[in-house]
């Protein structure tokens, strides 16, 4: 499927982006100048070899690591031109993240992780948690720790985390990586069947290019640069 991003509101922008970090006396360049625009509701997935700088580009939209040059606006907001409380608070009201290894709270029960956005600006996020809960299908265990849950169980903890609070745009680094096929594709088919269902915008890092065939459009990245 392709989208027509002029005919678009664009939720995410960006504008020549430029990371690189210093190892020893040697300069790696890892984005080397990134343009793109995503529109609201598009499912983007990044695909690209090792090292080609999907990860750094993925944290980069996300407002998670700052560009050395270039801009990145979200929903029309330049985000690196807020300051750190500013930027924390537009990325727990507009983002959602989902990362390979999960980062739950292992102290935490599932609920008590999914409670965790809500927790973050304040609210009591407990009966959105529940529904979040449901809609993952593990609402049987709810005061489950993460040890108790297997790999499939916890990445779809860590969804509902990531749409309990409905954000416009959700950003998630190889979702799949640490599960097998049959858990990988299910774990994908839940998360384009929420984000169609609550409209919202996803960018998804991953190396399985057959993945990719579930978005809408599929960015490739190369030694740093977007291949046309």
């Amino acid at each position: 499927m392709t989208t027509n991003t002029s005919a678009s509101t664009s939720a995410i922008v960006a504008n020549e982006l430029h990371r690189s970090y210093q190892i020893g006396k040697n300069t790696l360049k890892v984005l080397r100048g990134i343009s793109l625009e995503i529109c609201s509701g598009e499912k983007i997935f990044l695909c690209g070899p090792s090292g080609a700088g999907k990860t750094t580009l993925l944290y980069t939209l996300a407002g998670l690591e700052r560009p050395q040059q270039g801009t990145v606006q979200i929903q029309g907001q330049d985000i690196y031109s807020m300051s750190d409380a500013a930027q924390s608070r537009f990325r727990n009201r507009n983002m959602g993240y989902i990362f390979q290894n999960y980062h739950l709270l292992p102290e935490l029960t599932a609920l008590e992780n999914i409670m965790i956005p809500g927790a973050i600006a304040g609210e009591n996020h407990q009966e959105k948690a529940l529904v979040a809960l449901d809609r993952v299908g593990l609402k049987k265990r709810a005061d489950h720790l993460p040890a108790e849950l297997s790999g499939g169980e916890q990445q779809r903890i860590a969804i509902a985390r990531a749409i309990v609070h409905q954000p416009a745009i959700l950003f998630a680094d190889e979702p799949t990586g640490n599960l097998d096929s049959s858990n990988s594709l299910a774990i994908l088919q839940l998360l384009i069947e929420l984000c169609t269902e609550q409209q919202t915008t996803m960018v998804i890092v991953t190396h399985d290019v057959s993945l990719a065939r579930f978005g809408d459009r599929t960015l490739t990245i190369r030694d740093g640069l977007m291949e046309q």
